[in-house]
């Protein structure tokens, strides 16, 4: 390929995507595809083609078979799940990134690579008015960027298990001793970190009555039964805006009981986190001197694209020790320096990309203070979600904070059958729940081309759909 025909095409795609964005801030596309299951296997062929193929005609069936059937998680009236930004800023370093193939394993493989990631992390966690033990600067601990807060969380299992062995998880496993606590409020990716780190299934603490949040005292109580009957208390997750309601467990009470028992504290702030930004709306950072580590997803709320988890620990022995790697050919005359850092040992791959230009580019183009005003703004908008939810006859509000709304309508059956309704809907997308044993509809704000126009057609169209379902 000459450079004439990457240039033609990489304008071309750049065209594509500006009108793409421009499409979704007018609703001019759909949230969700029209086409049944199956659609996009039937247009593909069957096998790769034998000879090379123009880029222009690849990018033209892009737009023409596999764009109309995505889901468009940048789309205004994409209220499911969680945000997952985006920004042209983000999208052209990726560009740049793929470009330049960097393989950033080791710091001897990219000096530049390893030493951007530092300097983003310890920007970002000054930014969130992190404790300064999770800072580069601080000679002990740091941040690391990961592909999700899955990965984060996998990550701080398994070093708070070698931690706990301490050191025999490497040879020996968990032999069945290790306990990893958290509550069911915890997202899905926990239970599946522990099982995947060898220490079977969590132990579940129970939530304080009338809350979704874990209950330090039955933790303290659970935890000591179990080193009583010979167990080893490795690690608890405590999370900062769970998945069901964004609620927060109370992270100094639990922090206290892990300090007193030498158990590692990892808080998964992969949501919430992002809101430290703003000073006013830091009370989930109370109890952080207390955590061993803590991630945040930077692609839920800070304009980045998927995927970018930063994820921090107070000592990174603890992780280097667990997951380091001393093969011959991953030795170089930089590696046992103690200026220099290897992120191979500090995730499960060994190769990894350049992951930091990401977030570089998105920090320095948009700023501390526009993403401040991203996040207050969705708040707003969230705040009017939860005043048009109350003020609706049929409905309750069930939880508001942040940028997440949950509701339900006055009866269990009218609200499954307005989830019904609205997962044919292809201009509104919400995620089904259950809280406290009952169907929920969550609406999280954060698109980038959300305003209260959008706020208020989306509830036009939810309000249709439960007269409908009536």
């Amino acid at each position: 390929m000459d450079d004439r025909a990457f240039r033609t095409a990489a304008a071309d795609a750049a065209g594509r995507l500006t009108e793409h964005w421009r499409a979704l801030a007018s609703c001019d596309l759909p949230v969700v595809p029209p086409g049944p299951p199956g659609t996009t296997l039937k247009a593909l062929p069957e096998s790769a083609p034998e000879r090379g193929e123009d880029l222009a005609a690849i990018l033209e069936d892009t737009w023409r078979t596999i764009v109309p059937e995505l889901v468009h998680w940048q789309h205004p009236n994409f209220l499911g799940y969680y945000p997952t930004n985006n920004s042209p800023a983000s999208v052209l370093a990726e560009l740049v990134t793929a470009g330049l193939g960097v393989q950033g394993m080791m710091w001897s493989t990219s000096p530049a690579a390893t030493e951007l990631e530092q300097r983003v992390c310890d920007w970002l966690a000054r930014a969130l008015d992190l404790p300064a033990r999770f800072t580069h600067a601080s000679r002990q601990g740091g941040g690391v960027i990961q592909d999700s807060a899955s990965s984060a969380v996998l990550i701080a299992v398994v070093a708070a298990l070698h931690r706990a062995s301490p050191g025999r998880w490497r040879e020996h496993g968990t032999e069945g001793r290790l306990r990893v606590y958290c509550t069911d409020q915890a997202n899905s990716c926990v239970p599946k970190a522990v099982r995947v780190a060898g220490a079977g299934e969590p132990v579940l603490v129970p939530t304080a009555p009338g809350t979704h949040v874990m209950d330090p005292a039955a933790l303290a109580e659970r935890v000591d039964a179990d080193r009583a009957a010979g167990l080893l208390p490795a690690a608890v997750i405590a999370t900062a805006g769970t998945t069901g309601t964004c609620a927060t467990d109370p992270v100094p009470r639990i922090g206290a009981v892990c300090r007193e028992r030498g158990i590692w504290l990892h808080v998964d702030a992969a949501y919430a986190g992002s809101a430290a930004l703003c000073p006013e709306l830091r009370e989930d950072n109370a109890g952080l001197d207390f955590a061993d580590s803590y991630a945040v997803n930077a692609h839920k709320w800070m304009r980045t694209g998927t995927p970018c988890d930063v994820l921090w620990v107070a000592d990174r022995k603890d992780l280097t020790d667990a997951l380091g790697s001393t093969a011959s050919y991953l030795r170089g005359d930089a590696t046992d320096s103690p200026e220099v850092v290897d992120f191979k040992d500090w995730q499960i791959p060994l190769g990894r990309p350049m992951r930091a230009l990401k977030l570089w580019y998105v920090l320095r183009a948009h700023g501390l203070e526009e993403l401040r005003e991203v996040i207050r703004r969705d708040v707003r908008l969230a705040a009017l979600l939860a005043s048009l939810v109350e003020r609706e006859p049929g409905f309750h509000l069930v939880a508001h904070r942040f940028g997440l709304v949950v509701f339900r309508a006055d009866t269990d059956d009218r609200t499954r059958e307005l989830t019904r309704r609205l997962s044919e809907e292809a201009d509104v997308l919400c995620t089904p729940a259950v809280v406290d044993g009952r169907p929920v509809l969550r609406a999280a704000l954060g698109s980038p081309y959300a305003d209260e126009t959008t706020v208020r057609r989306a509830w036009d169209v939810i309000r249709a759909c439960a007269v409908s379902a009536s």
